[in-house]
């Protein structure tokens, strides 16, 4: 199968998360298994760059013509998270169009996050799926982005949802989100992320306590993530100030992006003035070897998330055989089963967290079992491999048209909202849900549904696939 793989972010130029690892790792594992992958993703220096890795060609674009012009006055309002995915989704669009001409492409593979496949699922006829990772409608309003910029980002990412063929979820946790608070009808499979993991365990021979002067005296707990208030960087000073006090033989290593001065301004300060420099460490932004070798080095992974979906930094730390202490937020208990490949803390409480790292301190054999168990689940159905492989059957099945079963909205909805109601609750909600059915097909009778469709037809110009 040919496949193209649409996202801005894709290391090392612009492999700045969650996202981008995803795409590198199925990238490679779909070139494994002998399909032909392309992928087209952001620059940073002007122009389009062309290059190959372990059997993947990559296409690298940054324009900027008509369109930043047109959208200059977003940039002036704040609206810069949307003018950034249009500008990048037209860019994709461009280059992969010109690339499926000359070859078709048989499924196109984009993230939601980022509107990356935006244009171009409006203008080519090739089919495409889109992933679920972190889409705006449900996290932008975490960050201080001004509402403008979250309503017109959450547009963008839409229109790319809405024109895609099939829809997959990294979890069933966002899979529901995506089903119960933006309504989305078409089904969603549920594909966790993967790793490489002869890659992860492989060598390379980085000595983290030389490099980064970390003591080798001291039980590493180890937090590898950006900055921000949605990765709980916000409850830190609570958690480490107990811990420390308690535990002499700890220290604390960060690692990551510090985009908003959580740890310029606010950890760091305290930190010296509380004389804990010889056993608080942040490292800053580390490329992915050294991130893998402070994880090895590590004893406790720490994940006090406030919204996380299927995060690398878990799987990482899994694939690592860490004890892993986690916030039970998002998509975390569908990877950390408590007490068996880890501690589930409740979600923004320190003192669940305090309790958790006291608990994985103290007990090494509960240490011990947990990462062992964290790796088996890894090599059991994590791999790139595995999910690369799922990815393809679920894409054939939409070609042969035998679409691969999964669950579907009515029954997704159902099941969300028994598990948050009582039985009398999910009765009447199951009749509310029948009401609603027949109220949406009442309304496709009327005139204004088909000056609705026929609009969409026009800003399309007609092309948009069936």
């Amino acid at each position: 199968m040919r496949i193209a793989i649409l996202s801005y972010e894709y290391p090392p130029d612009t492999g700045y998360g969650g996202i981008g690892t995803y795409s590198y790792y199925q990238a490679r594992a779909l070139a494994k298994l002998g399909h032909d992958v392309h992928v087209f993703a952001g620059a940073t220096r002007d122009g389009v760059w062309h290059s190959e890795h372990e059997g993947v060609k990559v296409t690298r674009i940054k324009r900027e013509g008509w369109l930043d012009r047109l959208l200059g006055d977003a940039k002036k309002m704040r609206a810069w998270w949307f003018q950034n995915r249009v500008t990048t989704a037209y860019n994709a669009y461009r280059v992969l169009q010109r690339e499926h001409d000359r070859k078709p492409f048989d499924f196109v593979e984009a993230p939601e996050c980022g509107a990356d496949a935006m244009v171009a699922s409006s203008f080519m006829r090739v089919p495409m799926a889109i992933k679920f990772h972190s889409p705006a409608r449900l996290i932008m309003n975490i960050y201080d982005v001004p509402k403008m910029d979250r309503e017109l980002t959450s547009f963008a990412e839409q229109l790319g949802i809405n024109q895609v063929e099939v829809l997959t979820s990294c979890s069933r946790f966002l899979a529901d989100e995506v089903a119960t608070k933006m309504g989305e009808q078409k089904p969603i499979h549920v594909v966790p992320n993967g790793i490489d993991v002869p890659l992860f365990d492989r060598d390379e021979g980085i000595d983290v306590h030389e490099r980064f002067g970390l003591p080798r005296d001291k039980q590493l707990i180890f937090f590898a993530n950006r900055m921000e208030e949605r990765k709980g960087v916000h409850i830190l000073k609570a958690m480490v100030e107990q811990t420390l006090a308690e535990y002499p033989q700890i220290a604390f290593v960060f690692a990551g992006r510090d985009l908003f001065g959580w740890m310029e301004k606010r950890i760091l300060p305290w930190v010296k003035d509380h004389g804990l420099q010889d056993r608080f460490f942040y490292l800053g932004h580390l490329d992915l070897p050294s991130v893998r070798a402070c994880l090895k080095a590590s004893s406790i992974f720490l994940i006090p998330s406030l919204w996380e979906n299927c995060p690398y930094s878990c799987i990482e730390a899994m694939t690592a055989g860490l004890a892993i202490v986690s916030s039970d937020c998002g998509g975390m208990p569908e990877l950390i089963e408590d007490r068996r490949t880890g501690l589930l803390a409740r979600n923004g409480d320190p003192a669940s967290f305090v309790a958790a790292l006291r608990e994985m301190i103290e007990d090494d054999g509960l240490r011990e079992r947990c990462g062992a168990a964290a790796r088996v689940e890894v090599e059991t159905r994590l791999t790139d491999i595995a999910i690369a492989q799922r990815s393809i059957d679920i894409y054939q099945g939409w070609i042969d048209g035998q679409p691969v079963a999964t669950e579907t909205q009515r029954d997704r909805i159902e099941r969300y909202l028994a598990t948050r109601a009582s039985g009398d609750d999910v009765g009447a909600l199951k009749a509310k849900i029948s009401s609603l059915e027949l109220d949406l097909a009442e309304l496709k009778t009327r005139p204004e549904w088909r000056w609705g469709a026929a609009l969409r037809k026009f800003t399309t110009l007609g092309r948009r696939r069936k």
